[in-house]
């Protein structure tokens, strides 16, 4: 009776020991969410991201979660029904509540960004744009998300929001390091700059080699612990459809006539427009006496010239203000020599996707393969992409064109920097654009959550005294029968 008294005593204390015997147990981080719209000039998507609330140095380690096109064009095109604004959202709000959980539904921050289209929009008429973002604003706030906003993001804005997004895919702010086990800067950080075209703007950001003289088109972040001074300036009016626009206007206005030859469409193609579609937009609607006349209908006719294409759209620029000054681009704006690697991506990508473009052509036959396209004929091009949207079709030798001239006359590439392009849509598995960058610089404002810490009991520890105590009761069971 003594031993077997003496054993459960001992297995009493080793019991007592193991919930003495504690340490802190940090449990994995929460994982956090964040939605995005962005409302172009032609459409508006919706991009879920998600990252783990320990957050690296600052900043969060975002990845896409979720993509959602919008059905219709981009929300400017509601100026005189907003209320349809609000309302073409609703599908892809849906859609990202199935992949949020719930729990975690009214914690997630949501935005809304507009950008080129809603720009000239407010130009134009200030409260019809006042009235599309209310409308959409008041969708949002109908779902179980942390509204935070809709708004018109600047020019600039969107370039720099994009530039971060690139770097950030292409690991060149933080790389994750198996052998340290953690999110690092890589030793020789190879910074890319971002070339953006849309339907109503255009915008160029990168890292000058030397520092920028005009701080008016600087842009300041810092990230992942490191300080980034970049160059980003926006290009309103320029962006691909409103090119489209101005250069039929000026090749109306030339020639004043109800008949007017196109270069840039494919021989044998017509398309007729209206004068009064040119006042609908401030980037066309300048007083010319040929485009008051009423609601006269012209008819483009499609010549195959290529040379005459590039030199139309050479008009578009106005490359005289700046004079002799290798830091300027045209309209007398400054910008610093190009310098670094550049990834072009949105309409830059899907123009030279299309036309078979491959990464390191020479820029001779990069010019080859256009003045090949431009030349074909209307019913050589239908028949040979029967898929192609046949209003899409017609512009691709201008567009084509355009980003010649706004890349080599404008930018100032030349062959060897030509080189240092590339057309991508996609990194990883995230998408190309600004609204990665805009959640990642705003994931610095939302305070880092400190490991949840609590007192757990060791397993080793459990596990022994339960051991131990089996041990001690199968004994004191055989001492009771001997």
């Amino acid at each position: 009776t003594a031993i077997v008294g003496a054993l459960v005593a001992l297995s009493i204390i080793a019991l007592v020991l193991s919930l003495v015997k504690i340490e802190d147990v940090t449990l994995p981080p929460t994982v956090k969410y964040g939605m995005v719209f962005d409302a172009g000039s032609s459409h508006t998507s919706l991009f879920v991201y998600e990252w783990d609330s320990d957050k690296e140095n600052d900043t969060g380690v975002v990845s896409q979660t979720l993509s959602c096109d919008v059905q219709g064009q981009g929300i400017s095109s509601y100026a005189n029904n907003p209320t349809k604004a609000g309302d073409s959202l609703r599908e892809c709000l849906d859609k990202a509540l199935e992949v949020v959980p719930a729990s975690k539904q009214r914690d997630t921050p949501a935005y809304l960004g507009a950008t080129a289209g809603m720009r000239l929009l407010r130009e134009q008429n200030s409260s019809a744009a006042d009235q599309v973002l209310a409308e959409v604003a008041k969708t949002m706030q109908e779902y179980p998300v942390a509204f935070k906003g809709a708004r018109i993001l600047t020019g600039e804005e969107e370039g720099a929001y994009g530039w971060i997004t690139i770097n950030y895919l292409l690991d060149s702010f933080t790389k994750y390091s198996p052998k340290a086990r953690t999110w690092v800067r890589p030793e020789a950080a190879n910074i890319f700059g971002a070339l953006d075209l849309g339907g109503a703007s255009t915008q160029i950001s990168f890292m000058p080699e030397s520092s920028v003289v005009n701080w008016n088109e600087a842009s300041k972040f810092m990230l992942y612990g490191y300080d980034y001074n970049i160059y980003t300036h926006s290009y309103l009016c320029y962006g691909q459809n409103e090119m489209l626009k101005r250069l039929a206007k000026e090749l109306i206005v030339v020639r004043g006539e109800l008949g007017v030859d196109h270069p840039c469409y494919p021989k044998d193609y017509n398309e007729t427009v209206s004068l009064s579609s040119f006042r609908t937009s401030p980037c066309t609607n300048r007083s010319d006496a040929h485009l008051t006349l009423g609601d006269r209908n012209v008819t483009l006719e499609g010549r195959g010239n290529a040379s005459g294409c590039l030199a139309a759209i050479k008009k578009l620029f106005n490359f005289s203000a700046c004079g002799q000054s290798q830091d300027c681009t045209f309209d007398g704006v400054y910008q610093p020599l190009v310098s670094g690697q550049f990834i072009a991506f949105s309409a830059f990508y899907y123009n030279f996707k299309f036309l078979n473009l491959t990464e390191g052509q020479s820029l001779a036959a990069v010019r080859e393969t256009i003045e090949h396209f431009c030349t074909r004929s209307w019913e050589d091009l239908s028949s040979s992409y029967p898929e192609e949207n046949p209003k899409r079709l017609p512009k691709y030798c201008a567009n084509a064109n355009y980003i010649l001239t706004l890349l080599l006359d404008a930018y100032k590439f030349n062959e060897t920097s030509w080189n240092n392009i590339f057309f991508q849509m996609k990194a990883g598995s995230a998408s190309v654009g600004w609204t990665l960058g805009y959640m990642l610089n705003l994931t610095n404002m939302i305070p880092a959550e400190a490991p949840v810490r609590v007192k757990g009991h060791v397993p080793s520890f459990w596990a022994a005294a339960v051991a131990f105590i089996i041990l001690t009761l199968a004994l004191g069971l055989a001492a009771l029968l001997l």
